[in-house]
């Protein structure tokens, strides 16, 4: 758990935008998507006034990270959920209110952990059961391969994977799973390797990263959780509290800077000379677009190359109607 590997990506920077908000005895921080507790050891250890509310759907995640940070006692409490249930949580643990939670933390996507576990059957390196749920319940990937049409499948490679040769892959799996359904990683990458032109595979990485990624988020419902929490996560926070979200996939930055966008825009007409007192916008960003990770963090942590780090702060107490999710489609 202490390799390189395993260090949360732009660590630093994240508990430098989380520090301000969380200087108060008793300040609060969410961190929504808890993984091996990497961000949350680090706020602990640099913000001695503030706990956390840890949230992972994944019991491995949640144990794994309880027994990391037993040693902070009840400054850390461990919450098995989905991110897009934040205020159900709060409310469980009596945070809800006039002063909200100081902060709240997204890192997106899938965790070393998941990665490291072969039965997990994130990884395309190993052969292994094509499982990808990050919970226990639900369908499994090997469901989608094969029970979704050639069309949804196409649909879902290539939305949520990018993925160039989406319909080629789709149909060339819908012919292998008559013969035979799939169940195990190995022999849907060997079929990535058949489809995908040599001149294809030349680039953009792995054959099977966009399509293990696409699978990933459809077993999960990512998007549609994400898009359910970040509004939740913005109405949560009191005066002065920042949401910080990492995001290493097109659709999900857009949806978080979406979000963003929404909280932060001023509703006076554009022609008045002035904004009215009390009329101004109730959040600030505080990151100019999009934060990236340097070369030299790429270079030592790969997944590092496709974050997008942003963050937003709630600077007056009245609060727009964010809940709906309204603009984050």
């Amino acid at each position: 758990m202490s390799g390189p590997h395993h260090v949360p990506v732009l660590l630093d920077r994240v508990v430098a935008l989380l520090a301000p908000a969380l200087g108060h005895d008793g300040a609060v921080l969410v961190d929504a998507t808890l993984g091996l507790g990497g961000h949350t050891e680090a706020v602990l250890e640099r913000c001695p006034r503030a706990r956390v509310v840890g949230i992972d759907r994944d019991p491995q995640a949640l144990a794994t990270s309880r027994e990391r940070l037993a040693s902070y006692g009840e400054r850390f409490t461990g919450v098995h959920a989905v991110y897009d249930e934040i205020p159900d949580v709060l409310a469980d643990l009596g945070l809800t209110g006039h002063e909200g939670v100081a902060g709240v933390l997204f890192d997106l996507g899938v965790s070393s952990m998941q990665l490291d576990l072969p039965e997990r059957g994130f990884a395309y390196a190993v052969d292994a059961p094509l499982d990808m749920r990050m919970g226990s319940a639900g369908p499994t990937a090997a469901d989608v391969l094969n029970t979704y049409s050639a069309a949804e499948l196409a649909r879902v490679l290539k939305e949520y994977g990018e993925e160039r040769m989406a319909r080629r892959i789709a149909d060339a799996v819908v012919r292998e799973r008559a013969r035979e359904p799939f169940t195990t990683s190995g022999r849907l990458v060997a079929l990535l390797y058949d489809v995908i032109p040599a001149p294809a595979r030349r680039t953009g990485g792995h054959p099977a990263k966009r399509t293990f990624q696409a699978l990933r988020m459809e077993v999960n419902d990512e998007l549609a959780v994400l898009r359910r929490a970040i509004p939740a996560a913005i109405d949560a926070i009191g005066v002065g509290g920042r949401v910080v979200v990492e995001s290493y996939h097109s659709l999900e930055d857009r949806l978080v800077k979406r979000a963003f966008a929404d909280a932060t825009r001023s509703t006076v007409p554009d022609d008045l000379p002035f904004v009215p007192e009390g009329a101004e916008p109730s959040y600030r960003l505080i990151t100019r677009g999009a934060e990236q990770a340097a070369p030299a963090e790429i270079e030592e942590n790969p997944r590092a190359a496709s974050v997008r780090l942003r963050a937003v702060e709630r600077t007056r107490s009245s609060r727009p109607n964010t809940s709906s999710g309204k603009g984050a489609e």
